[in-house]
This record gives C-alpha cells, structure tokens and sequence, in this order.
C-alpha cells in the first residue's frame, strides 16, 4: 500500500497551512527509519518563532489519516494474492506493527499473510536485512526459497541482502535507475501474473 504518497502529501498539505512548499526532492530518506524529527524541524525553521509542533502534528497526521482510511493495494496486487494459493506469504516492512496491522485489516487481506514481521521489532530498519531474517525465521523457509516484493531501493537492498530473489516495482517517486539490484523490475503489478513470476525461478 502507497503510504509513502500519503506521507508526502500530507507533509505538503502542512507546509502550506504557512503558505509555504515542500521542497521534495530528498525528502524520501535512504532508509526505512522514521525520520519525523528531521521533517519538523525543517518546518519550524521555515515558519519560524511561533512554530506550535504539536498542533503541527495534530493537523497533519489528522491528514494523513484521512488519505490512508481509502488507501488500497496497488492495481495487480490482489490479483497477485488470488493466485498464490499453496504459497507461503509474508509481510516484512520496516513500519512498527501499530501502523501495518491496521492497513491490512483495512486492506481485507490481513488473515491472507501467515506471518508479519515489522520494524519495532529489530534493531535497524530497511536496507539493513533484520526484518526480512525475522520473517523468514518465523516461516521456517530458506532465503533461497523465498521472492520479496519491493516498491523502495532500500527494501530492495534489504531483500538482496538477506539471501532472497527480488522483484522491484517503483513507487512514483522512486529513482527507477536505482533498482538494477533487483531480479525483476515491473511498472505494476498488472504486468505478470504471479505464477509467471514464480515460475522464473
């Protein structure tokens, strides 16, 4: 689910409660980390003395939770989760489990993945490979056996570096060049069935 969409544009949204624009370009870090702290503080520099963080805060994700109650998986994908009957399947995302769960409730595939694995439970978000080891720990399945799906670089690195193939699909503001790691890179996941996929390897 494109939550990297609604992050921004609800950081947009708030830089403009001051009349002012988001620069976005850097403002996705390399990295599965929270980095919230970074974010206000470059606000509060712009707006300058005045700044109320926690009204900021409220206002802000108040608009980011509207954006998200709608969110859907992406075209393709629950086709994808259809067909993978006889599969294991899996989430390993570096978001803590009080944002995950809720979106896959949201989703009605929540009881579809055997296993959940999230970033407050390890030490280092994506690209370090910590939550793709505790998914795979949990499965019981070799990383050999195993295909991720990422739509960031640094999933991907993640996934790489934790022993799994890896099929890439961008999200609208990723850098496309950055994900030759990947062993497949698709522009949606309408492109290929998920036994094309599968049966690549």
């Amino acid at each position: 689910m494109d939550t990297e969409s609604t992050q921004l544009a609800s950081w947009q949204y708030e830089w403009r409660q001051f009349g002012l624009e988001l620069d976005v370009a850097g403002f996705f870090a390399d990295h599965g980390g929270d980095v919230s702290g970074h974010r206000y503080a470059a606000l509060a520099q712009a707006v300058g003395p005045g700044y109320d963080q926690i009204a900021s805060h409220a206002r802000r994700t108040a608009y980011r939770d509207e954006l998200n109650a709608v969110l859907r998986f992406p075209a393709g994908i629950e086709k994808w989760l259809g067909q993978a009957d006889g599969l294991r399947v899996a989430v390993a995302s570096s978001s803590p489990r009080s944002w995950v769960q809720p979106l896959l409730r949201q989703s009605g595939y929540l009881d579809r993945f055997e296993v959940v694995a999230c970033g407050d439970e390890v030490a280092a978000p994506k690209p370090d490979p910590a939550v793709y080891e505790l998914a795979l720990r949990r499965l019981g399945v070799r990383a050999e056996k195993a295909v991720a799906f990422e739509d960031t670089p640094h999933g991907v690195a993640a996934a790489k570096a934790a022993g799994l193939r890896c099929v890439a699909i961008p999200n609208p503001f990723a850098d496309p060049g950055r994900f030759e790691s990947a062993d497949l890179v698709l522009a949606s996941a309408s492109d290929r069935t998920l036994p094309e996929i599968v049966g690549r390897w």
